[in-house]
């Protein structure tokens, strides 16, 4: 059975290093995070959240 060359091991260690940085890249600087459009509204939600009747 022929073995496989170093050259061979480290050109694919090389291709899936890449392939694995540009994956997690893009993952990265497509994610968009939820943003509250004001800060009124949450504020006021939160007041009202701790404003216990009891």
């Amino acid at each position: 059975m022929p073995q496989m060359a170093p050259i061979g091991w480290l050109s694919l260690f090389i291709m899936f290093s890449m392939v694995f940085m540009i994956f997690n890249v893009m993952n990265y600087y497509t994610f968009m995070p939820f943003m509250p459009k004001s800060t009124l509204i949450t504020k006021t939600q939160s007041t009202n959240y701790l404003n216990w009747k009891w």
